[in-house]
């Protein structure tokens, strides 16, 4: 959001992390709260919750100027409820300028205008339903001359991440008055879809706005298990709960389950038994060995398989793997999808992955709340193994990306030019984007902790390259990537993120 200027007293539109943007108003932080370091903020008390946060001013939006681009992609009952509030708000804000400005225009003509009346009154307290002392946050308020609306991001109908509220000092004072679970009566709403059809027969059923904006969907009313919670799995799983499906989970090393059993999820002991615990189940895994041994294995998927069972694969694999599985899926009456999905750790958490389906396209379709809870955009392209080849293509492309990137890096350095200045020319040209930044900042800071695995990526192109011998294609461009994140691999950099193949050419 672009920097705005802005003071106490000010309404707004605001956005934090994942959360869609909620009308508030810039208010004083509470006296023994410390202002972040960094970038400059305000600290904003939400409408229609008991909310309070601190947000960066490039995540703030008047009020005003954006209130019908804001309702549009904001349908819920409480964002609602919470833009009623301002309303009302401002109505007794213009009752009570109106007053003021009559009691000014009898008083004498050379007597100073009187200091302007606060915007928040004690009585307007219903407003922003409770909350802290805000006598004592807004009684030292002035009214700026000219209202503008502005607030700040908050979460609709889900509570705040404990985490944060733990963990970061600056976010002890949030009143959180959602409860500990995700909310399963949340009034939802039906995320507006764009269908489009291609010569290909791809169909891309993208949401107008992310799953982070609109805030709340429709969940299904089917029975979702998921299994495998690793860097991916675990942002999906944590944006299905919160978004109100009801899901059961399973990982291999069960203690990752705890933390989505305390958010409201059920337990599966086994694979096979999420399955048959449940209509739609998808899995999330590292490689090819590790999605066959999960459906083919002991207490595997294929035992819980029924009649009418659904089985999605979002591991990114071969499509021999998916050919497979598909297979095997549907010799026992079951119906199968891939939907590898394109993005990061971060992304995964934010809810903004990009889906890319091929299969059944009835359980697509059944998947539609899923999809829409854990992603940006989805895509149905076809039969099964067609997503398996999008997506390593696609990785392909990234991963060999990644390693030029580290390669322009080192060689600035060997040739004694500035590795930041090279940074910022790169992300003011052509190639400028959140990806080169955040892959070069880190490195430049020695941040190597994993955002998508050193060790997936090299697995992805590995796979790309045997996906182009087997059509007779040449990959040279991957093959010189691949064997410089096996360098890497060799320098005990696996588990760190792909960006730490810049390791590859300092040693």
């Amino acid at each position: 959001m672009a920097t705005v200027h802005l003071r106490i007293g000010d309404l707004v539109w605001g956005k934090l992390g994942r959360y869609p943007p909620w009308p508030g108003k810039i208010v004083s932080p509470p006296k023994d709260l410390k202002k972040p370091r960094g970038k400059k903020c305000f600290f904003v008390k939400f409408f229609g919750t008991e909310d309070h946060a601190w947000i960066k001013v490039e995540q703030l939006k008047p009020y005003h100027p954006h209130k019908e681009e804001m309702i549009k992609i904001n349908k819920g009952k409480r964002f609602q409820q919470a833009v009623d509030a301002v309303e009302e708000y401002l109505k007794k804000a213009k009752g009570k300028d109106q007053t003021h400005s009559d009691d000014k225009s009898k008083s004498d003509k050379g007597r100073k205008a009187a200091k302007p009346m606060k915007i928040i009154e004690e009585d307007d307290e219903d407003a922003f339903k409770g909350g802290s002392s805000d006598k004592e946050q807004t009684d030292s308020d002035p009214e700026p001359s000219s209202v503008q609306r502005l607030v700040a991001g908050t979460v609709s109908g889900f509570k705040w991440e404990s985490s944060p509220v733990k963990d970061d000092p600056h976010f002890h004072h949030f009143l959180l008055s959602q409860s500990e679970k995700p909310a399963s009566s949340m009034e939802p709403i039906t995320k507006r879809l764009k269908i489009i059809e291609e010569d290909t027969r791809s169909t891309s059923i993208q949401a107008a706005d992310s799953t982070a904006i609109n805030g709340s969907i429709t969940p299904t009313d089917k029975r979702i298990g998921f299994l495998g919670l690793g860097l991916m799995g675990s942002g999906v799983v944590s944006n299905l709960l919160k978004m109100g499906h009801v899901v059961t989970v399973w990982n291999r090393t069960a203690e990752k389950c705890d933390l989505f059993i305390q958010e409201g999820a059920r337990l599966g002991r086994t694979p096979a038994e999420v399955v048959s615990m449940c209509d739609i189940t998808f899995s999330c895994v590292s490689d090819p060995k590790a999605a066959r041994d999960l459906v083919l294995g002991p207490s595997g998927v294929l035992q819980g398989i029924r009649p009418g069972k659904c089985y999605v694969e979002m591991s990114t694999v071969d499509p021999e793997t998916i050919t497979e599985l598909s297979q095997v899926i549907t010799s026992r009456g079951g119906r199968f999808l891939e939907a590898p999905v394109s993005g990061s750790q971060q992304l995964s958490n934010d809810g903004m992955l990009v889906i890319v389906a091929a299969g059944d396209r009835s359980v697509y379709e059944d998947c539609s709340s899923c999809f829409q809870a854990m992603g940006k955009t989805s895509f149905f392209i076809g039969e099964a193994g067609n997503a398996a080849r999008m997506m390593l293509i696609l990785n392909m492309v990234q991963g060999s990306f990644m390693a030029t990137i580290a390669e322009g890096l080192t060689l600035a350095q060997a040739t004694g030019q500035s590795q930041q200045t090279f940074l910022d020319i790169l992300c003011q040209g052509q190639m400028a984007s959140t990806f080169v930044d955040q892959k070069c900042q880190n490195i430049l800071q020695g941040n190597f902790k994993p955002d998508y695995y050193l060790k997936h990526i090299q697995k992805d192109l590995r796979l790309a390259i045997s996906m182009g011998d087997s059509v007779n294609h040449p990959t040279p461009m991957a093959a010189a990537a691949n064997e410089v994140y096996k360098r890497a691999k060799a320098l005990d950099q696996s588990d760190n993120d792909m960006s730490a193949v810049y390791r590859a050419y300092i040693h």
